[in-house]
């Protein structure tokens, strides 16, 4: 148990430092290492793990859309980037440039690539002549590099791995329709598989993805009560077309411009994960996206028959279909039972002589900490249906966070006093002006979220400046 106590103790709690308990968990459940590079993280075998769930979960999700996965280049043209002026301006600060190649001095320098909007237009501009041609639905998996000043482990790094995802339509009514279902299956992996609730709605001009016409997003809260932008589709309208010159022969032989989306989620939300779920023991993962969804310990290493009871059973659980491993260390099991916790493994399934003995072991759910002793008859019907209850309860407990979170304001005072008494989601009326909007993040840290679909009637008045207000918008502290 000193052992034990000792994992654990490594752990800021969240109460005393969130940011810092954070940063603990990142590194002490093995998720990611710093690089000798500022900013850039290695991510560790049991993080890419994680992330590697998601991406194939996400990559089947999109491929029975109709999305098929391609590869463009990391490197960007300077002259390509700078064609579409607002998209180019929102990018320039985060730009990491490489300026020779060798000893050669490069006449046009290249963009490692922050987001790949322009390489894909240059693209389409050559492959799509016809309407026959169209849609074209491509995503690629990869990592973008953007020079950010403050960064944190999967949160905020130079390097970051996503996907991104950009389509190209006949029409704006169909560009739309793609980019609300790219939004809408978001919500639901997030929600269903990641266990986090959303809040789905569409940014601000002042939010929205530059060069956009109008960007979706989804909006998760954390631990601390700061948002987190967990996914975003974005509708370019013709914006890039007319910049790229993207046209095609329709039905009735006349040239008209393409409309255009992009879309990505990123391993941000694995830290995501790790602030709505985690607790001063390390992470909970969800079962539904856990490397390892049940790991077998053996009470007495010592004990031949204990070891070889417990790895018959690891083999039959496997057979199963069930993600899981087993600890044959010489660790005490007081440290074993710490580091299942500390990565956050759904079940730990305990099995010693006397549970060979009655044939039955003990599974412990990591989301409550609750002990079951079951039959070794039924262990895989019974662990199947226990994951399926954890990955149920993990939603039901963040969403009474969220709903616990979510208040209202019909004043400037009012909206900055409950803020700073206990950050939160706050809902909240605004009169649509840009820079009524941007003078109070300005003066108070506040930003919107999003313009809910789901709009509610709070008051006729901005919240900000008084005066008539358009519509309601969630305001928070984000990271």
């Amino acid at each position: 148990m000193a052992e034990e106590k000792k994992l654990v103790e490594q752990i800021t709690s969240q109460e005393k430092d969130f940011a810092k308990w954070y940063t603990d968990v990142c590194l002490k459940a093995e998720l990611c290492s710093y690089s000798g590079v500022k900013g850039f993280v290695v991510i560790r075998p049991y993080g890419w793990a994680i992330w590697e769930n998601v991406m194939n979960n996400v990559d089947a999700r999109l491929k029975n859309m109709g999305v098929t996965n391609v590869a463009m280049p990391v490197l960007i043209p300077e002259h390509l980037l700078v064609k579409e002026k607002e998209h180019v301006e929102g990018f320039a600060p985060e730009c990491a440039w490489v300026t020779c190649g060798g000893d050669d001095i490069l006449e046009d320098r290249l963009a490692v690539r922050p987001t790949s909007e322009t390489v894909f237009c240059d693209y389409w501009r050559e492959v799509v002549k016809s309407y026959r041609d169209l849609p074209q639905l491509l995503c690629q998996w990869g990592s973008v590099v953007r020079w950010e000043k403050e960064t944190r482990p999967f949160l905020r790094t130079r390097e970051f791995f996503w996907h991104e995802g950009h389509t190209l339509h006949a029409t704006p009514e169909e560009s739309l329709k793609f980019t609300l279902d790219i939004l809408y299956m978001y919500e639901d992996f997030i929600q269903s598989d990641v266990a986090i609730p959303v809040i789905k709605g569409k940014k601000t001009d002042k939010e929205r993805f530059a060069g956009a016409q109008a960007t979706y997003t989804v909006e998760s809260i954390m631990r601390d009560g700061k948002s987190l932008q967990s996914g975003t589709s974005h509708d370019f309208g013709n914006n890039f077309a007319k910049a790229f010159d993207i046209k095609y022969l329709d039905k009735n032989n006349k040239l008209v411009y393409a409309t255009e989306t992009s879309w990505a989620i990123s391993s941000r939300i694995i830290g995501a994960l790790i602030m709505v779920h985690g607790d001063d023991r390390g992470l909970k993962v969800p079962p539904h996206i856990a490397p390892i969804q049940v790991r077998v310990v053996p009470i007495r290493m010592k004990d031949e028959n204990n070891v070889k009871a417990a790895s018959d059973l690891y083999d039959r659980i496997k057979k199963a279909g069930i993600k899981a491993d087993i600890d044959l260390t010489d660790k005490t099991p007081g440290y074993k039972f710490a580091e299942c916790e500390m990565k956050g493994i759904p079940i730990r399934l305990e099995i010693g002589p006397k549970d060979i003995e009655s044939k039955k072991c003990v599974l412990v759910r990591r989301d409550t900490g609750d002990k079951i002793e079951v039959s070794l008859d039924n262990i895989e019907r019974e662990i199947k249906e226990l994951l399926e209850k954890i990955q149920k309860n993990m939603f039901e407990t963040a969403k009474k966070f969220l709903d616990s979170h979510i208040d209202t304001a019909t004043t400037k005072e009012e909206l900055v006093t409950k803020m700073n008494k206990k950050t939160r989601f706050i809902k909240a009326m605004h009169c649509g002006d840009e820079a009524c909007e941007e003078a109070f993040k300005d003066e108070t840290g506040i930003s919107s979220r999003c313009i809910p679909f789901e709009q509610e009637h709070i008051s006729d008045k901005c919240v900000v400046c008084g005066k008539p207000a358009k519509y309601e918008l969630i305001w928070g502290k984000s990271y």
